[in-house]
């Protein structure tokens, strides 16, 4: 039986007779750094889909999603240096250019959603979100997946269950089972609801209450759960009819990702109280934020105010704009759906041949792709997973590991992908997963 597997622990450098510039991140960052691959990678550049090693080795990123629009994208590089040689200061003045992206970025977002806070990271955005939803509803439950992963302050953790290396949830915090066929067969809608249901009852049983149910509307750390289209609503429902909300963690699915739709939540016809976002923003600088009805906003001021030195600073504004602009002129959302579709395909196809394939399934440029024992029991097997994500990084191709077992590789490249670039990967894991 595969041991439940903490998210910073899959494929991760253990450390072992570390030397030159490894044994120097080791010295400088302690027990809290994370290196990948069993010989990390010194990185040096990368442009679009490409990442280049200090060795002068390319390869092709099929993990980093932060550079969503295509690494040192030059029209993200050229906002972001023209406006930190203009003007960079926090959010105490009226600067053009922050109000500019609020706008571009409102006009993504559903009506309601008039407040936007912008932070620094993903985490600071979960975590005012999850403030925000206790001081209006004066309950404290918070609903997750069983890996779920949402960020790192100590509020945060409480509610990423793949973030604990020991110990066990608050008493706050309840984990539903992630929303595949192996805990609700055929119906996904209906037992996902129902373990919602189950989990609102908990917590009122243990005095807490429902504050919300707290989603990435991807299930990336649960192991990449995308389908069918509209399974998430009627949980959605149970809580908001309950006085609860929906807290949408767009972090891995916003931007275009999914393909159908601009964010995750839109693909299942949800319409969230609170949504939050990160790292596909700025391309690689620094912004997140959470989205938020202005009654729901004013109801935690009216108790704690929030300020954020850094979060809406005018280059971060810079950088989210271009990143919305590039989407649109290149029609990265649509290559997302159309690349995403023919990698579905071929990793279809290759499952179909392979019995170390258990699964594939996923939506536009974010699938999940789950590795197995080759016996009858095809069980979980993270140690196959780690061997063919390291005989990918030989063949020069970078991915990474996600799930309950680290047992799903996580196909999640650039959304400027092309079919060429989908076609290497596809017959560089040929390689891997048949030798």
């Amino acid at each position: 039986m595969s041991k439940v597997r903490q998210i910073l622990d899959m494929n991760a450098f253990d450390g072992a007779g570390a030397t030159g510039a490894v044994a120097r991140r080791l010295g400088n960052l302690g027990a809290a750094s994370v290196l990948f691959y069993r010989e990390p990678i010194e990185m040096v550049s990368a442009s679009g889909a490409w990442m280049m090693a200090k060795d002068g080795r390319r390869y092709l990123d099929f993990y980093n999603n932060v550079p969503s629009v295509g690494h040192s994208h030059p029209k993200v590089v050229e906002a972001v240096s023209r406006q930190i040689a203009t003007l960079n200061t926090n959010t105490r003045y009226v600067v053009g250019i922050v109000d500019d992206y609020l706008d571009a970025l409102k006009a993504r977002l559903p009506d309601h959603l008039e407040n936007v806070v912008l932070t620094c990271s993903g985490s600071e955005a979960n975590d005012l979100a999850i403030r925000v939803a206790r001081a209006v509803t004066g309950a404290r439950g918070i609903i997750v997946t069983e890996t779920a992963y949402h960020g790192n302050t100590a509020l945060v953790t409480e509610a990423s269950p793949s973030a604990l290396k020991r110990g066990r949830l608050p008493d706050s915090v309840i984990a539903i089972p992630a929303p595949g066929h192996a805990s609700y067969g055929e119906d996904i809608s209906a037992g996902f609801r129902a373990a919602t249901e189950a989990a609102m009852a908990e917590l009122a049983r243990r005095g807490m209450g429902t504050a919300a149910l707290l989603v990435d509307s991807i299930f990336s750390s649960d192991g990449i759960f995308a389908d069918p289209a509209g399974f998430l609503a009627p949980a959605a429902e149970a809580v908001q009819s309950a006085g609860g909300l929906v807290i949408s963690d767009e972090v891995q699915p916003g931007f275009g990702r999914t393909g159908e739709a601009f964010w995750g939540f839109a693909r299942h016809g949800l319409c969230p109280d609170i949504v939050t976002m990160g790292k596909p923003m700025g391309n690689g600088f620094p912004v997140a934020g959470m989205a938020a009805r202005p009654d729901h906003l004013a109801a935690f001021c009216r108790e704690t105010g929030y300020f954020n030195t850094f979060g809406g600073n005018p280059v971060a504004a810079a950088a989210g704009l271009a990143v919305l602009e590039v989407i649109e002129t290149e029609a990265l959302q649509a290559n997302a759906a159309q690349v995403g579709a023919h990698l579905l395909s071929g990793l279809k196809a290759l499952s179909a041949r392979s019995p170390r394939i258990a699964d594939v399934r996923g939506a536009g440029l974010f699938i999940g792709v789950d590795l197995c024992t080759a016996d009858a029991e095809a069980a979980p097997d993270p140690e196959y997973t780690v061997t063919v994500i390291n005989a990918l990084r030989e063949a020069g191709i970078l991915i990474g590991a996600a799930g309950r077992f680290g047992a799903t590789l996580k196909v999640r490249p650039p959304l400027c992908l092309t079919a060429g670039e989908a076609d290497g990967f596809l017959r560089s894991l040929t390689d891997a997963i048949e030798d």
